[in-house]
């Protein structure tokens, strides 16, 4: 790195931030190699270790920053790293915080894609899958208790989280229309009854001081770099226009606009600003164009992709570099003779073009966020939207149930491995604590030792 980007990036360091750049850096990379677990699961990582463990911010400051995440579409918890590292250093310290969050998850997805497509289905990896799948449910379940009990704590966001899982459940509604009918009730209920919709609690201020004041604490000022400038938010929104432009402007100069990788570039640029809801609601969008409108793979190459994101690190969304991958590397199988640096191409396409909006949003969007933290009349539906999500996960772990212990359906049978796994995973997350990567390794490894125990019987 040159001295003269280094002091560029340290000058917004204040006196009020200790943590200095590089330490940041190295546990923002860190991070991008265990947040294993899926959106949910990540985001209850970030809590544990940035609230409760190094207390570089307030729960309520932290919660504040996550309410704007998940209002947004997009990958939340890439842009909450993305916005906490803006918020301790600067929009550089954001742009690598958020890139560091992705840049493990992309290289370890392009590898195994590679595997997968060259070595084709090895029993012994689809065991392991098999075990990890039961895993995934427990984790999800995990980090919705996690995340309701720290932002649930009174009978009207119990009923809002009830709600929420009612219409995603029996009235199959869409989730951008459970935020909005949350943040209307928020709205509504905050001047209202205030006393309901208010982002911490006695009980929750007793945990603070018990843990010790934090970096950046709920009466810490906003930093002059994150308050809000028309310039600043002019120049934001010229680079990322720029970087959008001149990537997608050099595909169609080399390839054409109806070839290929113009096309992905358009389909997952549309895809991170169409679909709210976070990586959960990104998914149907992504399973619907790539496998049936555009024909990049196939249904059952797609929920591969699928349980791969789930088993990486990284934001679960980064199967769209699965989905670049295959798409390249597939389309050149024929007439090239190295088909696999197509498909990088087609992978980092993918997922530049997916999380350019998610920077533009928090270095754009922060400043007027960060303006906001103390003001009950935006807070309140926040609140309520944080609460309808808790309902959301829960029925989402509740979908991930149904496909795992009813692999064929109501019709065919149960799988009680799969049911013995996922309880066996809820007691090491709920009972003894345990790590999701311990987790996820002690359960690849029960799948592992279930499919040599019926080879043998067998």
């Amino acid at each position: 790195m040159p001295a003269e980007w280094a002091s560029k990036l340290n000058e917004g360091q204040s006196q009020s931030n200790p943590i200095p750049l590089k330490e940041a850096l190295k546990f923002w990379a860190k991070l991008g190699l265990i947040s294993f677990g899926g959106p949910a699961g990540q985001i209850a990582v970030l809590h544990q270790e940035l609230v409760e463990k190094r207390r570089w911010i307030s729960e309520r400051r932290f919660l504040h920053a996550l309410n704007y995440c998940m209002l947004l579409p997009g990958p939340e918890a890439q842009q909450l790293v993305t916005y906490i590292g803006w918020l301790m250093h600067r929009s550089w310290g954001g742009i690598l915080a958020g890139t560091l969050f992705v840049l493990p998850s992309l290289l370890i997805l392009i590898a195994l894609s590679w595997v997968y497509l060259t070595f084709g289905q090895v029993p012994w990896i689809a065991a392991i899958f098999f075990g990890i799948k039961p895993a995934v449910v427990a984790i999800v379940l995990h980090a919705a208790v996690r995340i309701g009990k720290r932002t649930i704590h009174n009978p009207a966001l119990k009923w809002i989280a009830l709600g929420s899982f009612l219409a995603i459940f029996i009235l199959n509604l869409a989730f951008p229309i459970i935020v909005l009918i949350a943040a209307a009730l928020g709205f509504w209920g905050g001047k209202r009854y205030p006393e309901y919709f208010q982002q911490s609690t006695g009980h929750g201020k007793d945990k603070e001081r018990h843990y010790g004041n934090a970096i950046i604490d709920d009466d810490t000022p906003t930093p002059a770099h994150a308050q809000f400038s028309m310039q600043k938010t002019m120049l934001h929104s010229a680079v990322a226009l720029f970087c959008w432009l001149l990537p997608i402007g050099i595909l169609i100069a080399l390839f054409g606009w109806q070839t290929l990788y113009p096309q992905i570039a358009w389909f997952f640029t549309k895809a991170a600003l169409l679909t709210f809801g976070g990586a959960y609601a990104v998914l149907p969008y992504v399973y619907q164009g790539a496998v049936e409108h555009f024909h990049w793979l196939s249904a059952n190459q797609m929920i591969d992709g699928l349980a791969l994101g789930e088993t990486t690190p990284g934001p679960l969304i980064m199967v769209v570099a699965f989905v670049g991958y295959l798409a390249g590397h597939i389309q050149h199988l024929i007439g090239s003779s190295n088909p696999f640096w197509f498909g990088v191409l087609g992978a980092c396409v993918a997922t530049w073009f997916t999380f350019l909006p998610s920077f533009f949003f928090i270095l754009v969007g922060g400043p007027l966020i960060e303006s906001t933290h103390g003001k009950l009349g935006f807070t309140a539906p926040l609140t309520a939207i944080t609460a309808a999500v808790v309902g959301v996960i829960a029925n989402l772990g509740l979908f991930f149930a149904y496909h795992v212990f009813l692999p064929r359906g109501l019709g065919g049978s149960i799988s009680w491995i799969s049911i013995l796994i996922c309880i066996l995973a809820g007691l090491a997350l709920f009972k003894f604590q345990k790590g999701v990567m311990t987790v996820l390794g002690g359960c690849a490894l029960a799948g592992l030792l279930t499919y040599l125990a019926t080879v043998l019987i067998g």
